[in-house]
């Protein structure tokens, strides 16, 4: 495929992406309005949602949201707070330590501009969150984006770009603020 397709629609791959989007959301719903303390049930609901059990010291308070869930990969200790949402389709890793701020958006799938193919094709890329990350309340991350180690992404910001480690991002289309 050209460029940075991901795949065609109305094709096979994407009838199985599409199946696995209506059983992601399914169980996400099904977590979402679970009573905050059933742990034992929160946990069983994340396994199905993430195809295996949570790393330790991993927390995600709900609600939480993914259209595929089999793709996001998360490190020990990572921490997501409430109302954020995961579209993993082509992949989403958070390293070790990385914090999550409520209502944060990771998005690895979309469109192409050009319209005529627009509705033919999913384009995109991975997310890869490096240790250390601080991502805050309601940045947006967006495909194919990778951010270093140790850097800090600012509530609202969103991020087209790659990040580089230890590095403050800030504004409506994240700019290198500072780095250290």
């Amino acid at each position: 495929m050209p460029g940075d397709r991901l795949m065609r629609i109305h094709s096979t791959e994407f009838q199985a992406m599409a199946e696995r989007v209506l059983r992601a959301t399914e169980l996400t719903s099904r977590l979402n309005v679970l009573p905050f303390e059933d742990d034992a049930g929160k946990a069983e609901l994340f396994e199905r949602i993430l195809g295996g059990p949570l790393p330790a010291r991993v927390t995600i308070y709900p609600p939480f949201y993914t259209d595929h869930g089999l793709r996001l990969d998360l490190a020990e200790r990572v921490f997501i707070n409430q109302n954020c949402t995961f579209l993993d389709y082509a992949g989403i890793r958070l390293g070790e330590r990385v914090m999550v701020g409520p209502k944060a958006t990771f998005i690895t799938v979309g469109h192409p501009v050009d319209p005529g193919e627009r509705r033919e094709w999913l384009t995109g890329g991975p997310i890869d969150v490096a240790e250390n990350v601080w991502i805050g309340a309601g940045a947006t991350i967006l495909p194919g984006v990778s951010i270093g180690r140790d850097s800090v992404v600012a509530a609202g910001a969103v991020v087209a770009d790659d990040v580089p480690p230890s590095t403050l991002v800030t504004g409506g289309k994240a700019g290198v603020d500072r780095q250290w």
